[in-house]
């Protein structure tokens, strides 16, 4: 970051549910972020199979019960986490329902929360979530998007604030996704309280793989 303004967060699973709707989602344990603030989690293998895989069993239940709430997750699993390579994909079955997602954390070096992001899986050919970023940032500009050095997006306004952080409400389309998959980078354009530039970079590796992933697992 480029300001001192900014006063980073450390957010934690329990809270960033109120921000993002699920703390499955966004738990300390998952962090990744640019080379200079911390180290990303990384594959250098080709297969698409995840680094790290863990299912919790499903409860035994009645033949009865068990029929009713059957999940439909691999191996019968109540939820489950994936990370390929700097995004994590998880989901929880509760009964009948089920949510998956993708994210991604950045921390810094002293384990202080810098941004999440969290992707739902694709409903038609968009794909809509929620952005987190600290506090200390002027909210009238509100935050751009860009691609690498393709041109920058509309800006987007801010949601709210809560105490983890500011809420950025995202919509990508078809062409977006397809640009995001090609991508390297997410650049995230703010301006901090005193005006100065504050920008936030959010890693592409893994993308592709782990939405096709969700898409797959929410079905």
């Amino acid at each position: 970051m480029t300001s001192s303004n900014i006063r980073f967060l450390g957010f934690s699973s329990a809270v960033g549910a109120v921000a993002v709707g699920v703390a499955l989602y966004l738990v300390p344990e998952f962090a990744s972020s640019t080379p200079t603030e911390a180290t990303p989690v990384t594959d250098t293998r080709d297969d698409p199979a995840p680094q790290r895989f863990q299912v919790a069993e499903a409860q035994a239940g009645g033949q009865a019960t068990a029929a009713a709430t059957a999940s439909s997750l691999p191996g019968g699993a109540s939820s489950l986490n994936e990370t390929y390579k700097d995004w994590r994909v998880a989901c929880e079955q509760d009964g009948s329902a089920k949510r998956c997602a993708l994210s991604q954390a950045q921390t810094q070096q002293n384990g202080q929360r810098v941004l999440a992001i969290e992707l739902n899986a694709p409903s038609g050919n968009a794909v809509s979530g929620t952005l987190v970023l600290p506090f200390g940032l002027a909210l009238e500009p509100g935050v751009t998007f860009q691609i690498d050095d393709k041109p920058a997006m509309q800006p987007v306004h801010f949601r709210t604030c809560v105490p983890v952080g500011c809420l950025v409400s995202v919509t990508f389309d078809a062409p977006t996704l397809g640009a995001l998959r090609a991508g390297a980078a997410l650049k995230v354009n703010a301006v901090a309280d005193g005006g100065t530039v504050a920008p936030f970079s959010i890693s592409l590796q893994g993308f592709g793989t782990a939405l096709d992933r969700v898409a797959t697992l929410a079905r």
